[in-house]
């Protein structure tokens, strides 16, 4: 092209574009909507639980307005009960009559003294109302294998057993049906300070102990990393592979929301 002249001109196509409305697409999973609520602040007492005596409206003892405005969220999936609380909630402390159990002291958020009114039938119940899969958050920081082994059993047997028979005695007569159960909480901070490769081998541990019962589709989540921590991943994932363990990895990604409620949305799996 000499100096001075103009570019070439590159033809004009045409192009014709057709949407298929009917083709399906790919599906996005709703999990990476779920919800978390810890017993952080007034997250759990007081906005969620009020008990059954309060003034303010609820079903047994869970605020109403709550509920719907969870309902109306389409809350796929809820977490509980941390967090951070998770590694030092006992669960059997927050079962039975509500004047019989014992009080816990918080001491990640605020050193509160909580009643333990808010308890297993309370979370289970609220996700009933609010039509979310429960999402429960084991202890490995302080619990036992034991503990841990006992709560799954007193939530998804259906047939005799201890476990199922004290649920039943407090009032529960079938089992929940459990889908996601988490084996400890940010391990590698709060939840024990572990390292990817103590955690792999706590993890196969406890992990062996939650076991399916009564055809309950119980799928057991691994802690994920903290943030970009590829190097926590690569371990777990090298340590499952060869295991057959872990359904999911957890993936913390915290976000606080404005309402009565303060749910933080960390419960996305993965």
């Amino acid at each position: 092209m000499s100096s001075g002249s103009s570019p070439a001109r590159t033809p004009e196509v045409e192009v014709e574009v057709r949407l298929d409305l009917d083709a399906h697409g790919p599906t996005i999973n709703a999990n990476i909507y779920g919800h978390f609520a810890e017993h952080l602040g007034r997250c759990i007492y007081e906005g969620i639980w009020v008990g059954e005596d309060s003034t303010i409206p609820n079903t047994r003892g869970i605020r109403n307005d709550v509920v719907q405005a969870l309902r109306d969220l389409k809350v796929p999936v809820l977490r509980w009960p941390g967090g951070c609380f998770a590694d030092e909630y006992h669960w059997k402390d927050g079962i039975g009559p509500r004047a019989q159990r014992p009080s816990m002291l918080n001491t990640h958020w605020g050193g509160v003294l909580e009643n333990n009114h808010f308890g297993t039938h309370e979370f289970m119940d609220l996700c009933e109302q609010i039509g979310a899969e429960p999402y429960v958050c084991g202890n490995v920081g302080s619990g036992s294998v034991q503990e841990m082994m006992e709560w799954v059993e007193y939530m998804t047997l259906d047939a005799e057993s201890p476990m199922a028979s004290q649920r039943r005695q407090n009032g529960r007569s079938s089992a929940w049906k459990l889908r996601y159960f988490g084996v400890g909480n940010e391990s590698w901070g709060c939840g024990g300070n572990m390292r990817p490769e103590y955690y792999a081998d706590v993890y196969r541990r406890y992990a062996t102990f939650v076991k399916r019962y009564s055809g309950n589709p119980l799928q057991r989540i691994a802690c994920g990393a903290s943030g970009f921590d590829f190097a926590w991943t690569e371990v777990l994932m090298i340590s499952f592979k060869s295991a057959g363990s872990a359904s999911h990895l957890a993936r913390f990604i915290t976000s606080i929301r404005a309402g009565p409620a303060n749910l933080a949305s960390t419960a996305t799996l993965t």
